[in-house]
This record gives structure tokens, C-alpha cells and sequence, in this order.
């Protein structure tokens, strides 16, 4: 039986398609991290390829077929073929893969020593264009600030808040996630812990207490560790402070390729 293939029907309206797939897709990976361990963890996942004026739509279930092609655990060092097996089944220039997971950490508390596990959202964004591979790194990290404003202006104590910090790199080689994460945790006031006894809280008030940061600072901590290493071509950081005595959150951004200006974007507070 003959069935008919829509998707491969002319179209005529001469609008091409930037990005057309499938998403939200979970998957399970391996991650190998800088100890060399391989860490088992499940993704989300979005492929997606450009899609010619002429062409009515894409096949989706190729997209499937491609990434179950690798078998029942994907690895990373399977992406460029990913890519590459997408752009031929599905007859495109461009191929994209995001790949969005939780990230793993062991850390020991400031003080006693006492050890948990802390996650970190993560994500590979990877392009094919015309067999040219861009790959962008990115680790999402919560840390805790400490408003200087509060601090100068009160006799006693300062507001704090845990924040969010959004780093993304594009590296020869790529940067090992556990290098970026510990980046953006220098840059704050303190940086979070799963497990903390009271010595420990002690240890990690007072170190915020000491250091001070708007998002503003923030960031501009990030930018200038970014700009210190030389295999850093490309870097974007984004800051969010879920206030604590305010009713909306504090946001700074700094995006930067080394070879062009910073643009600098910050919310009032």
C-alpha cells in the first residue's frame, strides 16, 4: 500500500523556516566529568533542522529514528554524528541539538567537612551549518549575594538572597562544567551547599557578609574570570537575585565575543 507523504509536498508561500522539530524530548545520557567518571543522567532534548521554502514540512519521526540510531544511552561524543545523520535524512543545511540535564556534584561543607550532592542544570547547544560545528556550554548555578546598599546603610546585619547565574561558553576546548560552575561560585557572595551544620552556617554567613555583590558585581565578576582565560572565545552571563524584601527580582547580563565590545543589560532595583 501506497501512502501519501505530505510532508513532501511543494509549498508555495516562499517562507523558509529557521528551525522546525521535535522538542521536549527526554532521553538518557552520559556525561563524563572532570575526574574522568561517567555520570548517567537524563535529558531534554530538542532537534531541529531548517526546512527549504519549497518544501511543505519535515519528517518528525526521522528525528527519532536518528538519536535511538545511537542506541539506548547517548554520549556526547556522538553529537557531531547526531548532527550530521540529521542533516542527510532530513535533506538540510543546518542541524541543532539542545540537550538541557541535571548535573551532579559531590561537595563538602565549609566546615565539618559533611557531604551532599548538589545539582546544576546544564546544556549543550550544538550547530551543523554546512559542516561547520559551533558547541555552547552552559551551567545554570545558585549562589548567594549579599546587598552592599543594605549593608552599608544598617547597624545591624544586610539583606542576602539566593540567586541564579547563567553562564554560557563557547571554548576550544570545551571548559569542563565543574571548572565553570566553580567560576561563577568564586564570583559571589558565598555559594550554596545541600548539607550544612551549624559551624557551616556560621562559615557561610559570614563569608557573604564579607563579600558583598549586587548583580551588577555579579557579573562583572564572572566577565572578568571569563576574560582571564585565553581558550574563552565567546561568553554570556546572565545574573537573577530572588529578592528578599522586595517583590520582584534584581537582573544584570553581560554577552561578549572577545573580539567585539561587551553589551551590558542590568534591571533597576
Amino acid at each position: 500500500m501506497t501512502l501519501t507523504d505530505t510532508q513532501s509536498q511543494r509549498d508555495d508561500r516562499q517562507i523558509p523556516i529557521d528551525r522546525v522539530g521535535v522538542k521536549n524530548l527526554r532521553y538518557p545520557i552520559q556525561i563524563r566529568d572532570k575526574n574522568h567518571a561517567t555520570q548517567s543522567t537524563v535529558a531534554t532534548m530538542q532537534l531541529t533542522v531548517d526546512l527549504p521554502h519549497q518544501h511543505k514540512g519535515t519528517h518528525m519521526s526521522r528525528f527519532v529514528e536518528v538519536l535511538n540510531s545511537h542506541g539506548a544511552v547517548l554520549h556526547v561524543n556522538n553529537i557531531r554524528d547526531i548532527l550530521t545523520q540529521l542533516t542527510e535524512r532530513l535533506h538540510s543545511n543546518c542541524a541543532h541539538v539542545d540537550i538541557e540535564f541535571p548535573f551532579f556534584m559531590q561537595k563538602s561543607a565549609p566546615a565539618t567537612g559533611a557531604t551532599g550532592l548538589m545539582d546544576y542544570n546544564s546544556r549543550f547547544s550544538a550547530t551543523l551549518d554546512h559542516g561547520k560545528l559551533d558547541f555552547v556550554v552552559t551551567a545554570i548555578v545558585g549562589v548567594t549575594t549579599l546587598c552592599p546598599c543594605s549593608k552599608a546603610i544598617s547597624t545591624a546585619g544586610a539583606h542576602n538572597q539566593r540567586g541564579q547565574v547563567t553562564l554560557s561558553i563557547r571554548s576550544t576546548p570545551p571548559m569542563w562544567l565543574e571548572d565553570m560552575i566553580q567560576l561563577v561560585e568564586q564570583s559571589a557572595s558565598s555559594e550554596l551547599y545541600s548539607l550544612l551544620k551549624r559551624p557551616d552556617e556560621k562559615v557561610v554567613t559570614e563569608r557573604a557578609y564579607a563579600n558583598p555583590v549586587f548583580v551588577e558585581d555579579l557579573v562583572r565578576n564572572v566577565a572578568l574570570r571569563c576574560e582571564a582565560l585565553a581558550d574563552i572565545t565567546f561568553y554570556s552571563v546572565e545574573a537573577e537575585n530572588y529578592e528578599s524584601i522586595h517583590s520582584h527580582n534584581a537582573f544584570a547580563r553581560i554577552e561578549k565575543n572577545k573580539d567585539q565590545s561587551i553589551s551590558v543589560g542590568t534591571a533597576s532595583r
